[in-house]
């Protein structure tokens, strides 16, 4: 079974200051203190192919999982990562991928696109019921938020 679900939100900050965040390893400290207990870079530094594992609160789905970084798009302003180990994987998921877009709509302004793309293993189908967008929609609701108070250059200043 295969699935997207994707969500958008817009920001009124200059996509290149949106993409400094979205396209770095940024955005994990951002959103470590509201999602995570603590997220670890456990091989390289944001490029393609550095693996992240991510620590959730009490309360989650899972204790942890590993997530590899598989595409960067510096023109385009896309990142995508992989779960690579634990996690969804466990649960029957052949492909669990998160992509952030960063879209430019005028000079102080731009959308920020969150899309979750997966696919599920024959006779696991029911744990489709756990992929959902909300965690990542906290996670544009958190960097807006911190785009807004940081940048300089904003639709409204």
């Amino acid at each position: 079974m295969h699935g997207v679900l994707s969500s958008e939100v817009t920001v009124n900050v200059p996509a290149c200051e949106a993409w400094d965040l979205y396209g770095t390893l940024k955005l994990s400290d951002v959103v470590i203190p509201e999602f995570f207990s603590a997220i670890d870079v456990l091989k390289g530094g944001g490029e393609v192919g550095t693996v992240l594992k991510l620590f959730f609160n009490p309360g989650a789905l899972f204790h942890a999982f590993e997530e590899t970084i598989v595409t960067i798009d510096e023109e385009k302003m896309i990142k995508e990562t992989d779960a690579s180990k634990g996690g969804y994987l466990d649960m029957g998921f052949n492909l669990y991928r998160i992509r952030y877009d960063v879209i430019p709509k005028s000079k102080y302004s731009c959308i920020t696109r969150v899309t979750l793309e997966y696919d599920l293993k024959e006779g696991w189908i029911s744990n489709a019921q756990y992929v959902s967008l909300v965690p990542f929609i906290g996670f544009l609701r958190v960097g807006s938020n911190y785009l807004i108070a940081n940048t300089k250059h904003t639709a409204s200043g």
